[in-house]
C-alpha cells in the first residue's frame, strides 16, 4: 500500500517542543517500518535562532529513523516545499506533513494511511480549533479567496495534516513558485480543481505546546497581499498546463 513514506515537518524555534513531538510521531515510524513500508521521520530547521537544530542532533542516537536538516531561514511555505522536494529526491512514494509544535494528534494519521490506496490528497479539517481567533479568522478568509481565484470550495486548504501520493503532488508542485509561503492552500485548491481523488478528515488541533507563535496579524496581511498576487501568477500557470 505504502512502500516509502516520508514525514516531515519544518521548524523554526521549537526548541521547547521538538523533542516531545519528536518523542509523539516517532511511535508512528516505528509501527510503519515494521509493517514493511520504509518510513523515516525528517525536520528541517528554517534557520531558528534557538538550539532547535542541537536538539534533534542530539536525538539522533534515540531516534535512528529522524533526519534532522539545517537551512538558511525561507519561511514556512518554501520549507514545506524544500521538505517535499527532499522526500521526492529520497524517492518517497508517499509524504506526510505536519508542523513540530504540538498542535496535531500522531494518532488521527492512520485513518489516512488505511486509505492510500482509495485517495491521493488525504487532508485534516481542524474542527473545534484551540489555536486563537486570529487564526480561525484567516482560515475562513483564505476559503473566500480560494474561490473567488481557483472557482472551488475547499474544506480547509491550509491543514497542516496531509498525506499525499507523491506521483500527484509533483505534478501540482510543478505549477507553485519555489519559494511559496502558502504552498499547501495552492495544493489543495489545485487537487480540488483538477478533480483529484480528495478526502477531508476532521482531526484535533491543540493549542501550541510551547514557545512564541511567529505569526501575527501584521505579517498575516502582508502575506494575504503576496498570496492574492502568487494566486494570481499560480492561476496563469494552470492555463498552460494540462
Amino acid at each position: 500500500m505504502i512502500n516509502n513514506l516520508y514525514i516531515v515537518m519544518p521548524a523554526y524555534n521549537e526548541a521547547e517542543n521538538i523533542e516531545t513531538t519528536i518523542k509523539e510521531w516517532y511511535p508512528v515510524v516505528e509501527r510503519l517500518n515494521s509493517n514493511d513500508c520504509k518510513c523515516h521521520l525528517v525536520i528541517a530547521n528554517d534557520g531558528s535562532k534557538d538550539n532547535t537544530y542541537h536538539k534533534m542532533l542530539g536525538l539522533r542516537e534515540l531516534y535512528p529513523m529522524l533526519i534532522p536538516l539545517d537551512k538558511p531561514n525561507s519561511g514556512h511555505g518554501a520549507t514545506v516545499l524544500y521538505l517535499y522536494r527532499y522526500a521526492i529526491e529520497q524517492g518517497a512514494d508517499f509524504v506526510f506533513q505536519t508542523d513540530s509544535d504540538g498542535q496535531t494528534n500522531p494518532n488521527e494519521i492512520w485513518q489516512m494511511i488505511e486509505h492510500a490506496e482509495d485517495y491521493d490528497f488525504q487532508i485534516g479539517n481542524r474542527n473545534n480549533r484551540q489555536d486563537g481567533m486570529s487564526r480561525v479568522f484567516v482560515t475562513k478568509v483564505l476559503k473566500m479567496v480560494v474561490w473567488l481565484m481557483f472557482h472551488v470550495w475547499v474544506t480547509d486548504a491550509n491543514t497542516p495534516f496531509r498525506l499525499m501520493n507523491v506521483e500527484r503532488l509533483k505534478r501540482i508542485m510543478a505549477v507553485i513558485p519555489e519559494d511559496y509561503f502558502l504552498c499547501n492552500v495552492a495544493i489543495s485548491a489545485i487537487a480540488v480543481k483538477w478533480h483529484e481523488r480528495c478526502k477531508w478528515y476532521p482531526i484535533t488541533f491543540k493549542p501550541r505546546q510551547g514557545g512564541v507563535n511567529s505569526i501575527n496579524m501584521k505579517r498575516i496581511v502582508k502575506i494575504g497581499r503576496k498570496a492574492l498576487n502568487d494566486f494570481y501568477t499560480i492561476n496563469k500557470n494552470l492555463r498552460h498546463v494540462g
